[in-house]
Formats: C-alpha cells, structure tokens, sequence
C-alpha cells in the first residue's frame, strides 16, 4: 500500500516550521484528508495538527522507537487518509549529541522514505542561501531534499532572487514564500507555544493563516511532489498486542493536565482497558468504578488557583490513594501531586498532599533531553533493571519530598555518560517523577501497569 507522505523540516529551530506546517494541514485539508505527524517527544504542536486536520497527531520518534515502530504507527494512522504531513524537530539533522541518526527529522525521513521540504529563513542573505541549501542536501546523501520554502522574505522580487539563486546552483526545487510580519505569531509561553485547548479565536487564526500559504506558496506542487515520491513500506508481522481483563483507569484531564501521547492512551485501550476521563480543575467526584489513575503532565502552575480552589476532589484524591489505588504520574502529575506547588513569584498553592513536598517553578529550564530510565526497585511499572528510552522537559524541580527515588536516569552523548541522577518518587502502589514515558518504548511497561492495577483491584487494596 502506498502512503503520499512529506516533511516539512527546518535548518534550526524557529526558522518557523511549525508556522508553515500549520498552513500547509488547512490548505491541503481543503482538498484531500490529511494526516498529522511530528517528529519528536512533543505535545503542543501537535495538538494544533489535530485541531486543524481533525484527527489525531501522532508523534514518531527515533530514540523512543525503533524502525519497525515508526514504519508500523504511520502506516496505521494513515488509514483513510490521502496524504501525510511530517513536522520536523529542532534543525533537519539535529539528533543525540552529534548522531544525525538518533531522534533526528532526518532519521525519520530516512526511515519512511520521505522527500523533505526544508524551511529556510530568507532574511539578511541573497546568493548565500544557495550555500546553506546545497550544504544540507549534500550533508546526507540518503536524506531526500527535494524543496525548499523560504520564510520570512522581504518581497516578492527578494523570492524570486532567492529562488534563482538556489535553482541555479543547487537541485532543488523552490515552492514559494511566507513574507515577513504577515502573520499573528500564536504565543509561547515556557515549554514552546501556548496550547490549542487555551487558545482564543483559532479558527480565525488557522484560516488566517491557511489564506497567507495559499496566497505566495504551491500547495498543488507540494502535493504533487509526496504522490510522486510515494514508496510502499514494508513491515515484518508485529507480534499481537497483549490483552488483560477489563481495568478502569482515571485519567485526568483538561487544561493544566493534557500531556498524553494518543498512541500510548489508545494502546492502553487496545490491551482491554476503559478509560475514564477527570478534570482536576472542575470536576467534584472521581469517576467510579477506579482500578488505577493516570496523571499526565501539562501546565498545573498555569492554573494552580483553580487547582487549590478544587478542594473535594483533591480530597477524593487522596482518599483513594491512602486506600491503596494504583497510580502513575508524569512530570504535572507529580507537581500536581505534592503537597505545594509554588510559582515563580513564590506564591504557595496547595495540591494534593500526597507526597510530603514541594514542586518549585523555576526560571530555568532543570531538565531537558533523551535519557535511559533504570527501575531501581520492583514498581508497577516493571521489576527492578526495566529500562525504557524517556524525555524530560520542565521548568520546575522537586524539593524536601520524603518517597523513594526508583528512576536511575542516564544521559548520553556521543557514547559518553553526561549527567546520571536519581528520580522517581514511590509511595504506595504507584510512582510519579518527571519522565514522560512513550509506551512503544518499552511495551512490557503497559501491560505490568495494567496487571498492577488489576491484581491490586482483585485484591481489594
């Protein structure tokens, strides 16, 4: 079966590929059914590719999936679909350290077989920008750049010298321009651009948008050019996913709390459990019938006011968790967790009380990258020595928390240990830390949480 798929990458981040991905979803979504993807261990962006396409935004990732991963989730999700769309990470070739082929945009064309079209800031140059395009296309032989869009141009009469320049000098083939100021940046805030879920006006924006693409780049020749490099992916039989009984899991979620990987929520599903989804910013009750609760990461300092203000169900909260409920907690979820969560402008607000703590916002991004996570002792996750591929990304730390630490964290570079550390907090039958976790990374580490949880209901802890 052949999937038409592209990528739009960039030469660095904020070059503003992000931008030009999201016109290119409305644009083509006007004519054919697209599918999202992004490159990376990224939640935001793609929730403004599935407010856009209408369907979920996958995420596919070289250092938290192997090759067979990556080929089998995109080619699932490209079910009834005409066309995939890939957004890159970071710079086309930027990866682990100095590996272009670990956790690279890159790595994941070469794995797909996906013609490029790379974003390149047309600002302050002229002729030079032939150099920086033939640099990238000749970095890597087996990468496929096959064209280029340039931001941020000056006039219509500046394209058409970028553009001749590049075609004069390299193979590639130009497909227009966004021009300078033209557009309403969408705002960031500390972990990248603000989320969809809390943005105002987004369809006015998305079309916006959508009419500044079709106005001065090719949609039609993008589209021609994925039908035209098109390869039929070939993936060996996957062995079947595990099934356990039936387990009810509380997941929250809502603004402070929406940080999920889809792949890992519809997985959990696929292996027989029910999810039920929670507010801890409005809801009053839990739902019933819990065998285990599940807190993703997302931006509870943003909203930390209502958080405290939502007394009864943190109450209900940890009831449950002093009578014995599994749990699993990520990044948010351990801040939302704790006993104080406490802002930039050291204002305390209480959470939930579980662990004895505090998490603290800092100005400074504390932990950020790929890393090796090691199970120190037995947890619902696994038994001790579990190893998953993770991603950390937060600007807060966890301070004066009296839990075992059971995540040993590895980091490396270029075959070299560069930062080892403990996290991980254990309390109960459940952990909560900074990680998040992607499923397809460790497949064992859904099926032991769904056993925890299930042989622990049984049990009636």
């Amino acid at each position: 079966m052949n999937q038409p798929r592209i990528m739009i990458a960039g030469t660095s981040s904020n070059v503003g590929k992000t931008t030009i991905t999201m016109g290119l979803l409305a644009a083509i979504g006007k004519r054919q059914v697209v599918q999202g993807y992004k490159v990376g261990p990224d939640y935001i962006d793609p929730s403004y590719h599935t407010y856009i396409t209408k369907r979920n935004c996958r995420n596919l990732d070289g250092y938290l999936m192997d090759d067979i991963t990556i080929k089998t989730l995109f080619v699932k999700h490209m079910h009834q679909a005409d066309i995939g769309i890939i957004e890159g990470v970071m710079g086309l070739y930027d990866g682990v350290g100095t590996d272009k082929d670990i956790g690279s945009s890159a790595s994941i064309a070469k794995t797909l077989s996906c013609p490029v079209v790379l974003v390149v800031d047309g600002s302050g140059v002229s002729t030079s920008v032939a150099a920086i395009v033939k640099g990238f296309a000749d970095f890597d032989k087996d990468v496929d750049i096959q064209g280029i869009i340039l931001n941020k141009v000056n006039t219509k009469r500046h394209y058409e010298l970028l553009k001749t320049a590049i075609e004069q000098y390299t193979h590639v083939t130009c497909y227009g321009y966004l021009p300078k100021n033209n557009i309403e940046k969408i705002q960031s805030r500390h972990l990248g651009l603000i989320p969809s879920i809390e943005m105002k006006n987004l369809d006015e924006k998305t079309e916006q948008l959508r009419n500044e693409v079709e106005k001065t780049i090719d949609v039609e020749g993008i589209i021609n050019l994925a039908n035209k490099h098109q390869q039929t992916i070939n993936i060996p039989k996957q062995p079947d996913i595990p099934q356990v009984d039936t387990v009810h899991i509380g997941v929250a979620y809502d603004e402070g709390f929406h940080f999920y990987y889809k792949d890992n929520l519809e997985l959990l599903e696929s292996m027989g459990a029910t999810l039920h989804y929670f507010s801890p910013i409005r809801d009053t009750h839990l739902p019933e019938q819990l065998d285990l609760l599940y807190f993703g990461g997302g931006f509870p300092e943003v909203f930390a006011k209502a958080l405290e203000r939502n007394v009864a169900i943190k109450e209900e909260i940890l009831k449950r968790l002093d009578q014995g409920i599994p749990y699993f907690a990520e990044c948010g979820g351990l801040m939302y967790l704790n006993k104080e969560l406490i802002d930039l402008e050291g204002n305390k607000y209480e959470m939930v009380g579980w662990f004895d703590g505090q998490c603290r916002m800092t100005k400074r991004l504390q932990r950020f990258g790929y890393k090796t996570l090691t199970l120190k002792e037995d947890t619902l996750l696994g038994p001790k020595g579990t190893e998953v591929n993770i991603h950390e990304f937060h600007h807060s730390e966890a301070v004066a928390i009296n839990a075992k630490k059971v995540y040993d964290l590895k980091k490396e570079r270029d075959g070299q240990i560069v930062n080892e550390y403990e996290c991980g907090y254990c309390k109960g039958n459940g952990v909560a830390g900074y990680p998040h976790i992607h499923f397809y990374s460790n497949l064992q580490i859904p099926v032991n949480l769904l056993k925890a949880a299930m042989q622990i209901s049984r049990d009636g802890s």
